[in-house]
């Protein structure tokens, strides 16, 4: 069951990249981002109080809640929309893909959780085969401004990273819907604000095909895949469960071939082979030893 819900997770997140570049068309990538928030949080909070979840009890629940919506949303959505004005999609894909190995490290050290060789190396042919992917995928007339768009990418990895420490921390405390819901719309606050001194001179067009992509995008890409992976990270380590992040760009490569005609080369299988590869040895059940026994 977890491993089905993990294709799904990362099949919607897949599916997020072309519905951001159709939405930007008409609105500003704050503004973007804020009503994304702002229509997940909305629709997960509305199921819980219909359902009558618990809310949080606990002063260091509602902290970490919040705190995850500062990372997961004010400075993912953020840093991901601006890095993508500025760092080709190549180069982006490569470094938003660093974030199973930084979130590893942040699980060894918070979670306690052991990163085992074989796990490290699947993790470290996991980003291996999406480096290859995207260098060769990578096209001459792709221009853009590394320099000032890799500070916003940066920030983007190391707030999701985080917050899926701190979600995987209390995932079993609170109730998915309210956690995730609660932590959409605190999430939102910021962004709006920004968006509001950033962006007050920028056009707005609520078109249909924006009302589309915003309505595809923020319910099965945002909140029914946030509420999914709460699911699963009560259930797997966060390593094993983030590797899964890597079928990502593999999907939207095969998006890419099953609806727009875009071709492969031997490169980019080399790659995809190398992707699964990494994450079936990421995942492959580790051998028990003596000392796991004894303990």
């Amino acid at each position: 069951m977890s491993l089905a819900r993990l294709f799904l997770v990362f099949f919607l997140w897949a599916l997020c990249f072309p519905l951001i570049e159709v939405g930007r068309v008409d609105v500003s990538p704050l503004r973007f981002a804020t009503m994304r928030a702002i229509l997940a949080g909305a629709v997960l909070l509305g199921t819980a109080v219909i359902l009558r979840k618990q809310w949080p009890r606990t002063r260091r629940v509602w902290l970490k809640i919040a705190c995850i919506g500062i990372g997961a949303t004010s400075l993912g959505f953020w840093g991901m929309f601006e890095a993508g004005r500025w760092v080709a999609p190549g180069l982006a894909t490569v470094l938003a893909n660093t974030q199973p190995l930084i979130a590893a490290v942040l699980a060894v050290v918070f979670l306690r959780e052991r990163l085992s060789p074989r796990l490290l190396t699947g993790l470290l042919a996991g980003f291996a085969g999406i480096a290859l992917i995207a260098f060769t995928n990578a096209h001459p007339e792709d221009t853009a401004d590394p320099a000032f768009g890799l500070p916003f990418l940066m920030i983007a990895i190391l707030g999701i990273s985080g917050s899926n420490v701190l979600i995987k921390q209390i995932s079993r405390e609170i109730d998915p819907l309210v956690m995730m819901g609660l932590q959409l719309l605190i999430g939102a606050v910021p962004l709006g604000l920004a968006a509001l001194v950033m962006e007050a001179d920028r056009p707005f067009e609520f078109t249909a095909s924006f009302g589309l992509a915003l309505f595809f995008l923020a319910l099965p890409g945002t909140a029914l895949a946030y509420w999914l992976w709460t699911g699963v990270l009560r259930t797997m380590d966060l390593s094993r469960a983030n590797a899964f992040s890597f079928l990502v760009p593999v999907i939207g490569l095969f998006i890419g071939w099953t609806y727009f005609g875009e071709r492969f080369t031997a490169m980019t299988f080399l790659g995809i082979i190398i992707v699964l590869g990494g994450l079936t040895l990421a995942n492959w059940p580790e051998r028990e030893t003596n000392h796991d026994r004894s303990q």
